[in-house]
């Protein structure tokens, strides 16, 4: 029996080993990419990141637009019948008076204490409900991730357009700070792993990116958060100390001085004030609409004026770091300074009379 088997072992020692042999070799390693290719892949890069900021800031105008038509629209049934009623006009005289009888020397004038409190009536009545449908913060985040989104669909035909292998071409975009690190504390990030982040909102650069845009840009000036005055009230609250001062001082001051509101406003001559306020409220809404239109146009300015700033400044951060990191100078190109046109005669020295040539025709010196 050993000897019926031992042939056998052999011959499948044999094929074992032509077949070991015969493996195929490892594939070569790819050629590398001349660097003329990869200057012309840069800067389609860059050219990508700027086309993508195109939807990027239409996405944003078209919101934008959206929330500044539902200001304006709650402002106007809301916010000006509130401002211009009696009972706010007589609150908010007291209010100003209180402010004149306790004001201190070097303290917030009475116009910046009253426009706090407009602030938070405006916030309440009018950007806290439309925030609900279109938020500006929210629009920030949104429009950034419609910029990358639409950058990595620019992106995407390049690598065959110079025939590069993809691995080397992720390679490259992981040499391009897309988000540059303002302090040793704070995190950067590459093209790269911005692209390859999914959700991009727990990308700590990315995340701290949008945060900070939200707190320092125009968003913050324009006064759509608590932390800032915004122009709405800082304008309603000079008009309202203005015309609050003439029309109802006194009563607001006895009504400080009496202690108790209701010894004072009774209900006749609350009455009466009402029927007398009534035939100025018009003129009140009037004013009040040119204010806040104008107002509407400052804010307006702030958000999306300067493609810098307010709402899509994530977007240009994003774009703007790509096109600096993508400069000949960030690449470690070497740029040579170009010769002059021309050098004046003035400034070459005297060249020499040529010598007289050998032969049978030239004339010898004398």
């Amino acid at each position: 029996m050993k000897l019926t088997l031992a042939p056998l072992v052999f011959v499948a020692l044999i094929l074992a080993g032509c077949a070991g042999t015969g493996r195929a070799p490892d594939p070569e390693p790819p050629p590398p990419i001349a660097e003329e290719i990869w200057w012309q892949v840069e800067s389609d890069i860059a050219a990508a990141a700027q086309a993508a900021t195109g939807p990027a800031t239409a996405f944003a105008q078209r919101r934008m637009e959206v929330w500044r038509d539902r200001v304006i629209e709650r402002a106007e049934s809301e916010f000006i019948p509130w401002a211009s009623s009696y009972w706010a006009q007589q609150w908010m005289t007291a209010k100003v008076a209180w402010y004149k009888l306790t004001a201190s020397e070097g303290g917030e004038t009475p116009e910046n204490r009253l426009a706090v409190y407009l602030q938070e009536q405006y916030h309440e009545q009018v950007l806290a409900p439309v925030a609900l449908e279109v938020d500006p913060g929210a629009v920030i985040a949104q429009a950034t991730r419609l910029y990358l989104h639409a950058l990595e669909g620019e992106l995407q035909a390049i690598p065959a357009r110079y025939g590069v292998p993809p691995d080397q071409f992720r390679k490259r975009l992981q040499r391009i700070p897309a988000i540059v690190p303002a302090s040793p504390k704070t995190p950067g990030a590459s093209l790269q792993q911005l692209l390859a982040a999914d959700p991009v909102e727990r990308q700590p650069a990315y995340a701290a990116l949008i945060q900070h845009v939200r707190e320092s840009n125009g968003v913050a000036e324009a006064g759509l958060t608590k932390k800032r005055i915004s122009p709405v009230a800082v304008q309603v609250s000079e008009k309202l100390v203005a015309r609050l001062a003439i029309s109802g001082g006194t009563s607001a001051v006895s009504a400080l001085i009496g202690g108790v509101a209701g010894n004072v406003f009774s209900l006749g001559a609350a009455g009466l004030g009402m029927i007398l306020h009534e035939p100025g409220r018009v003129e009140v809404e009037v004013e009040l609409r040119v204010i806040l239109d104008e107002s509407m146009e400052e804010v307006w300015a702030l958000l999306m004026g300067e493609p810098g700033s307010g709402v899509t400044a994530g977007v240009y951060r994003l774009a703007n770091q790509i096109r600096l990191s993508l400069q000949p100078s960030s690449l470690g190109t070497v740029l040579l300074t170009p010769l002059p046109l021309e050098i004046p005669l003035t400034e070459l020295a005297p060249v020499a009379a040529p010598l007289p040539v050998a032969g049978p025709e030239a004339t010898p010196p004398r």
